[in-house]
């Protein structure tokens, strides 16, 4: 399947982490000369008015969850969330925000950050807040992954009775993991996308958890090797070195079945029978309603 729609995605925590170490090397300790918006929509906040943040200093920058936080002085935050085609870029002082897709520009003497989105829908978002309780308001509330030790991860994990899948890209539950790298903890973890949350037991939950670790760590230390000293200006969801995000129909690096997808709305997942799901292809509500009973329920019919 060639990129498209379903393959669309949100930057993850390997990217957002990436962003905020480029957003602390670019912008701590320097004022903001000013803001401009290209497009009024994508500020959603009005008290304080994001004139107040104008002279100030930004003093530390911060993740929450898939959301970018430049802390100002005088305890104000400025919060950035991408959403699905929001990006950033670093581009030399008074760049010009006319550009397709543009949304705000915020200048600094020594360059200016653009604010992007390639999307038609519009939901990229700028609040201004001030104090940490109006901050807390932006904080989903997932956990951290990285560092939850093995009984708070396998609670969180049990809380409600739903896929892995779910659980993984839902941001009250975990923190920073969306489509793209769930794929790849699964597949690392060889674990089905299906399975249910409160079947699976502390062995094949413990595996989930260091899978999990290992992806983000690798795949943050990858984007942070590609990016140096630089900006990161590419965030995809496509990485030849990826085993079965964005891989649908070529041969998994494991096992060499070929990986499958199920597709549901405007989402794709990906998975590889083989490692995953003991060979069985999982029903797709699109695909599999049209063919029916042709329809391959395994890698041997397929």
């Amino acid at each position: 399947m060639a990129a498209g729609r379903y393959l669309r995605r949100v930057p993850e925590l390997p990217d957002i982490v990436v962003y905020v170490e480029a957003l602390e090397r670019f912008t701590v300790g320097r004022k903001l000369l000013g803001p401009r918006l290209a497009s009024p929509f994508v500020l959603r906040s009005v008290d304080p008015p994001l004139a107040t943040l104008v002279g100030r200093r930004v003093t530390a920058v911060r993740r929450l969850g898939k959301r970018l936080v430049l802390v100002f002085e005088d305890e104000l935050f400025l919060v950035l969330h991408p959403m699905i085609a929001g990006r950033l870029r670093w581009k030399p002082a008074g760049a010009s925000i006319k550009g397709r897709g543009a949304l705000a520009a915020f200048d600094f003497e020594q360059g200016t950050l653009i604010f992007s989105e390639a999307s038609k829908r519009k939901r990229a978002s700028i609040h201004v807040v001030r104090g940490e309780a109006g901050l807390a308001v932006h904080d989903r509330g997932g956990l951290d992954l990285r560092d939850a030790d093995r009984a708070t991860f396998l609670e969180r994990l049990r809380l409600e009775n739903r896929t892995l899948k779910r659980a993984l890209v839902d941001p009250t539950t975990f923190d920073g993991i969306g489509n793209a790298y769930s794929d790849e903890i699964l597949h690392r973890a060889r674990l089905s996308p299906f399975q249910r949350t409160r079947d699976l037991d502390d062995e094949r939950g413990v595996r989930l958890q260091d899978a999990a670790r290992d992806v983000l760590r690798e795949w943050t230390e990858h984007h942070r090797a590609a990016v140096g000293d630089g900006f990161p200006d590419v965030v995809t969801a496509f990485h030849p070195q990826m085993a079965v995000h964005g891989k649908y129909g070529q041969a998994c690096p494991v096992c060499n079945a070929p990986v499958q997808r199920v597709i549901h709305a405007e989402n794709e997942f990906n998975y590889c029978p083989g490692c995953q799901t003991e060979g069985r292809i999982l029903a797709d509500r699109v695909l599999s309603r049209l063919l029916k009973d042709d329809w391959p329920r395994s890698l041997d019919e397929l």
